[in-house]
């Protein structure tokens, strides 16, 4: 198998947009090949995520939409749909295609747009990457699925309202140095704890955003990469599944697809958590980053809502965790955030992160989770 590089990224600014999905993705993929240096007739082959284009746009068949809006209709085009983890996994399986030597190039990535919706549709269309036998009519949405494994994991181990919240403060605090980021005004402790319930013990402000944006990535195999001046090496990337029904999950004070995909992401890539310097994970939820901190092997179980309140995961501390605001304050575009979350990690890998940059980073780890913890993918960059 081929090594396989990103020597391209390209991001909206997330937020309200009036522009279409397949337009969003047509600026992010725009702007990520210029920044590879490759003119567009070198693209291969485009892998282009989106989940709720049917339901919020009326359009499906997107991805060869995409393609045609960037002056490239005649590229193989493929759609994936894993609920959050999209955009990830679309990335995994463009690695696949150049490491196995079918493509030199492939551009890879996502969008999405739901504010375009009232917010209870949102919910609604977001919901329906949950099971539609039993969950759905039985009124499960994810704030619903997350407070389940908040209350457990609080059960289990002692974690705290308030150290959740210190998860939201720190992401919105990182945010304001994020000028993709949609929100950027840091929030304080108590804003977070005074905020109104959504789903017990989850408020307001431990609930990520709807999004609109879109994001992109070009990558390209070791004899191209290596023309590049800057590529950022894939070293591994493993995806992992869990059984889509809340009632058959074991352990809801963890996740197991989390673990597994970890577990084979180091291997592949021959580290151990302790080489990794940065971390951009699927924090759709404050409980959501205490519990992918233990299940990535950063902290022990259990230790995860401590290691937010000391300010281990902040920038300047032991393990900076999402430098770009996250999806608490960078924003959720569903289609685009796996694309957004490895964006993120090559530019601190470049050391082009600015104000948010961490220091000597040479090892980045991404993590994105798909729905109801039934999907995960995880994967690791290095720089020579």
């Amino acid at each position: 198998m081929r090594r396989v590089a990103v020597i391209g990224v390209g991001v909206t600014k997330f937020g309200k947009h009036d522009r279409t999905s397949a337009e969003l993705f047509a600026e992010a993929a725009s702007e990520a090949i210029i920044d590879a240096g490759v003119a567009p007739s070198a693209i291969q082959a485009l892998y282009f995520g989106n989940v709720t284009g049917g339901e919020t746009e009326r359009q499906l068949h997107m991805a060869p939409l995409a393609a045609t809006l960037l002056g490239l209709p005649t590229i193989p085009t493929s759609r994936f749909e894993n609920a959050c983890a999209t955009s990830h996994v679309a990335f995994r399986h463009a690695v696949m295609e150049i490491a196995s030597g079918v493509s030199d190039v492939v551009l890879v990535g996502g969008a999405e747009r739901v504010l375009n919706v009232p917010t209870e549709s949102a919910t609604e269309f977001f919901a329906y990457c949950s099971d539609a036998s039993l969950e759905q009519p039985a009124g499960l949405t994810f704030p619903g699925v997350f407070a389940l494994i908040a209350r457990a994991h609080m059960d289990k181990y002692g974690t705290t309202e308030e150290q959740m919240a210190h998860v939201a403060v720190k992401n919105h605090r990182h945010g304001t140095l994020n000028p993709k980021a949609q929100f950027q005004k840091e929030i304080s402790l108590e804003t977070v704890l005074k905020s109104a319930y959504v789903a017990d013990p989850l408020k307001l402000f431990d609930c990520c955003p709807f999004t609109d944006g879109g994001a992109a990535l070009v990558l390209a195999s070791e004899e191209v990469a290596r023309k590049h001046r800057r590529p950022i090496w894939v070293l591994g990337s493993h995806a992992a599944t869990d059984t889509m029904f809340v009632a058959e999950k074991r352990d809801l004070s963890r996740v197991t697809a989390t673990e597994r995909a970890a577990q084979g992401a180091y291997a592949q890539a021959g580290k151990t958590p302790a080489d990794v310097d940065v971390v951009e994970l699927h924090d759709c939820f404050t409980i959501a980053e205490i519990v992918a901190t233990e299940g990535l092997g950063f902290f022990e179980p259990g230790t995860g809502g401590l290691a937010a309140e000391k300010g281990w995961t902040s920038l300047g501390g032991r393990l900076p965790v999402n430098p770009s605001g996250g999806l608490k304050a960078k924003g959720h575009p569903i289609g685009a955030t796996g694309a957004a979350q490895i964006a993120e990690i090559v530019t601190q890998l470049r050391g082009e992160a600015d104000r948010r940059q961490v220091e000597g980073a040479r090892v980045g780890l991404t993590h994105t989770l798909g729905g109801n913890t039934a999907t995960v993918v995880v994967s690791l960059f290095g720089r020579d």
